[in-house]
């Protein structure tokens, strides 16, 4: 695996979807947790599955796709300042 994109932890995952504007839907039974957006009329929904934690560059990919960005933009937004 690349350094350029090194495996994020569940505290990264949610720093970054917190960055991106999304917000954790109410949890439900399961361990997966759901992250939504609402922008220009179209909804995003990211899952997370923090038991997975670190997150191999897979799914930090999958992530990503889910949100709406790209890879790159996901890791940028985890060096934003809060």
């Amino acid at each position: 695996m690349s350094g350029r994109y090194p495996p994020l932890t569940c505290a990264d995952v949610k720093r970054i979807l917190t960055q991106l504007g999304f917000a954790p839907r109410p949890r439900g039974s399961g361990s997966h947790e759901q992250w939504v957006k609402d922008d220009e009329g179209q909804r995003w929904k990211v899952t997370v599955d923090c038991p997975k934690a670190p997150f191999r560059h897979d799914l930090t990919a999958s992530m990503a796709r889910q949100a709406g960005v790209s890879r790159r933009a996901f890791y940028a937004a985890l060096d934003r300042k809060a």
